[in-house]
């Protein structure tokens, strides 16, 4: 789920992820929905000494899957996570989460739709992002005109 919540991955690529994916705090995602041959993922330092810590006391070889799980199990995974928390959750939730926290803590539109969505096209990340109320509105303005 942090994969998908830090690294706005989507659950497909974190379920096909291998040992030989991960290239320090970088993982390749092979054949991605975009249609590339492969796409590049940045993920947080803590991040990928978690996953390392996980591929080592699994014991995987480099070419097996690291959550050898079905996308039915982990898609229930998430959804009771969230009603863990009173939430209704999905897995797509947790990739636009990873956008909006981005955007709304100032990283550039430019590097949460290219690097860390990886769409093609800016639109496509503005549908991903979450709603702003009057009250974050009015404090983004005070922060940039106070």
């Amino acid at each position: 789920m942090e994969l998908m919540a830090r690294g706005g991955m989507r659950i497909g690529e974190v379920l096909k992820l291998t040992p030989n994916d991960i290239d320090d705090r970088k993982l390749i995602i092979q054949e991605p929905k975009s249609g590339r041959e492969r796409e590049v993922v940045f993920i947080p330092r803590k991040l990928l000494l978690k996953l390392n810590d996980y591929v080592k006391d699994k014991d995987l070889n480099p070419v097996e899957r690291i959550y050898q799980i079905s996308y039915v199990a982990a898609w229930a995974m998430v959804r009771k996570a969230g009603e863990m928390v009173g939430v209704k959750l999905r897995p797509h939730d947790l990739r636009r989460h990873a956008a909006t926290y981005a955007s709304r803590s100032g990283t550039p539109i430019e590097i949460v739709s290219k690097v860390i969505l990886r769409h093609f096209d800016l639109s496509t990340t503005q549908r991903y992002l979450g709603k702003v109320n009057d009250a974050e509105a009015m404090r983004w303005i005070e922060n940039l005109h106070g």
